[in-house]
């Protein structure tokens, strides 16, 4: 899979806070802690981006099926309008 991000970009420290425990095995099974950690977030990214693109396409259908309803069927609140 091709990465979606610049893995030419500058790299550059960060401080986390992580279980000790669990970051001695993973220490332990791989010598690049780094690079897993880094394909592990750009699958969060890419996951996440993906999620948000849905929710985003699901939001603009329902509001183009509601604005369809609106234009054949007119506002349910102006039956009920005392205005």
């Amino acid at each position: 899979m091709a990465a979606s991000y610049d893995p030419a970009a500058r790299k550059r420290p960060v401080n986390l806070t992580l279980n000790e425990d669990l970051v001695d095995q993973a220490k332990a099974m791989t010598d690049n802690l780094s690079g897993v950690v880094e394909s592990l977030l750009c699958g969060f990214v890419d996951q996440e981006h993906k999620a948000r693109l849905t929710r985003s396409r699901t939001i603009a259908a329902t509001v183009a099926a509601w604005n369809a309803f609106n234009e054949k069927c007119g506002s349910i609140a102006d039956e009920y309008s005392s205005l």
